[in-house]
C-alpha cells in the first residue's frame, strides 16, 4: 500500500524534522555540516523555497521552509539534500546504506504569530543541548544572522522578523532580546508541533 501524499501550503511555512538512521549522527566533521548547507543553499533557490531558520544538529536537522507556487518542492528539496549528504557522507567513510531515519516530519505552521516562536525554538536547540550558552554562538544555525546581523545567504526574512524594526541593527537587536525571553507554555505547544501535525 502506498504511503499517503504530505500536504503542504505554497507560501506557507513548514518545520521540517529530519534524524539521522538510529539517531546516529549525520555530520561528523565540518566539511559534512558546510556540504549540506551548501546544497540547501542551492537548491532552495533551484526550487524556489524560503529559508526562515534552520539548525543543524549532529544527528538531525531542523528547517523552516516556505515553498513558493509549488509546495511539493519541499518533498524534492528534501530528496536532493538526503540523497546529495548520504552519497558524500558514504564515499568518506567507505560504507553503504542509509544516512536517514524514514521519511522526514513536516509541520504546518500555519499562525503567523507562531512563526518566530518556531524560529526560536529551532535556534534554542543547541542552548538546550549544552552545547553553547548564547544560541548566535552556534555556527550552524540561522541566529547569529538575525540576532548579530552576520550575512548568511541561506536566511529568508521573513514579514515578521522584518516588522522588528526599519535597520538590519534595530531588527538584530529585537531579535536578540526576543531570544532571551522565556518560551511560553502555549509558544511551546505549538513549536514542538503539538497542534499543526500533519
Amino acid at each position: 500500500m502506498s504511503r499517503p501524499l504530505r500536504e503542504f501550503l505554497p507560501h506557507t511555512p513548514h518545520h521540517i524534522v529530519q534524524r539521522g538512521h538510529n539517531r546516529k549522527k549525520i555530520f561528523l566533521t565540518e566539511n559534512d555540516f558546510s556540504y549540506y548547507m551548501a546544497n540547501l543553499t542551492y537548491f532552495k533557490k533551484k526550487l524556489d523555497c524560503k529559508v526562515y531558520a534552520y539548525c543543524l544538529m549532529d544527528n538531525h536537522v531542523h528547517l523552516l521552509i516556505a515553498p513558493g507556487d509549488t509546495p511539493q518542492n519541499i518533498s524534492l528539496l528534501l530528496k536532493y539534500l538526503a540523497g546529495r549528504q548520504t552519497k558524500f557522507t558514504n564515499k568518506q567513510l567507505n560504507r553503504t546504506g542509509s544516512l536517514w531515519e524514514g521519511r522526514f516530519k513536516s509541520y504546518i505552521v500555519e499562525s503567523p504569530e507562531y512563526l518566530l516562536a518556531c524560529c526560536r525554538y529551532i535556534e534554542l536547540n543547541p542552548v538546550r543541548a549544552a552545547m553553547v550558552d548564547d544560541p548566535a554562538d552556534y555556527r550552524w544555525s540561522s541566529c547569529a544572522c538575525k540576532s548579530k546581523g552576520e550575512f548568511d545567504q541561506l536566511v529568508d526574512f521573513d514579514d515578521n522578523y522584518l516588522a522588528l524594526g526599519d535597520t538590519m541593527k534595530e531588527r538584530a537587536n529585537a531579535y536578540r532580546l526576543f531570544m532571551r525571553d522565556s518560551i511560553t507554555e502555549q509558544e511551546l505547544k505549538i513549536t514542538q508541533n503539538v497542534l499543526y501535525t500533519k
